[in-house]
């Protein structure tokens, strides 16, 4: 299994650097519009859809138009509805819970939600088109803290984050990613090379203050989109959102802290 999970990593850190860097914006496109429609596709399955492959299919010709044709001015709209999609309805929900699968809330949901994952991959367009530096640097400050995390709450874990959504999860781990993420991103921040990074910008543009304040709502951030997939698949009975990614389970379970956060991302940068 580690074995399978190594090499599938390996693998897709591969493509993502050759799509980073191939100076195709055609080629990224293609294969940003590829991984939208596994992710639209495994989430119509969490919700139930009876049709998931369609979903997923609409989803990528929208994702297709919107790029070519939406302005900036509609891009920022929606990346704003998608940062109150998340404040006001779906982090509610990790207390409240979720709405019977199959009835009128539960579509009405799978809607909201998919505007929101739609909502990612268009602000990974965003950020790419600043620069590949600057989406990876956004993109890092998710990983950072999901790592941090991890080994935080291997070694200190006692007190449960979530323990109806996600009894892995822990305070302990939770705050040793947010650390984590306010020491090397505030390291990297003082390298010249990375001075055009996400971290950079806002230290740069509000402060040591701000800089807090920004990387503590973007560990947040990642933490709710992670708890909600792991909602929405305890609902499911499901153990991964889909097999497509041997070793990681599917395209969600690898974007689900990336959903809320990188929209946001876009929003700060355009304040700086």
């Amino acid at each position: 299994m580690l074995k399978t999970r190594v090499i599938t990593a390996l693998v897709l850190l591969a493509v993502l650097l050759s799509v980073l860097y191939s100076k195709s914006l055609v080629f990224f496109l293609l294969v940003t519009a590829a991984f939208l429609g596994a992710a639209a596709w495994e989430s119509a399955r969490l919700f139930r859809a009876k049709q998931p492959v369609v979903s997923g299919v609409l989803w990528t010709a929208v994702f297709l138009l919107a790029v070519y044709f939406v302005d900036a001015v509609g891009m920022h709209f929606l990346f704003a509805l998608c940062v109150a999609i998340w404040a006001i309805r779906l982090a509610p929900s990790l207390a409240l819970g979720l709405p019977a699968a199959g009835t009128l809330g539960s579509r009405l949901l799978s809607i909201v939600y998919g505007i929101s994952v739609f909502g990612c991959f268009v602000a990974i367009v965003a950020l790419f088109q600043h620069s590949p530096l600057y989406l990876l640097s956004a993109m890092a400050i998710v990983w950072i803290a999901d790592i941090g995390a991890y080994f935080s709450g291997k070694a200190f874990g006692k007190h449960k984050l979530a323990p109806s959504i996600s009894p892995g999860k822990s305070w302990e781990g939770a705050i040793g990613g947010w650390v984590a993420v306010l020491v090397l991103a505030g390291m990297s921040a003082h390298y010249p090379p990375l001075a055009d990074t996400f971290a950079a910008r806002v230290l740069a543009g509000f402060g040591w203050a701000g800089f807090v304040g920004v990387m503590t709502l973007m560990v947040a951030a990642s933490i709710v989109g992670d708890l909600f997939e792991s909602q929405l698949k305890r609902r499911a009975e499901m153990k991964d959102s889909s097999n497509l990614l041997p070793g990681h389970g599917g395209v969600l379970d690898r974007i689900d802290a990336l959903i809320p956060t990188l929209p946001l991302a876009v929003l700060i940068g355009s304040w700086l």
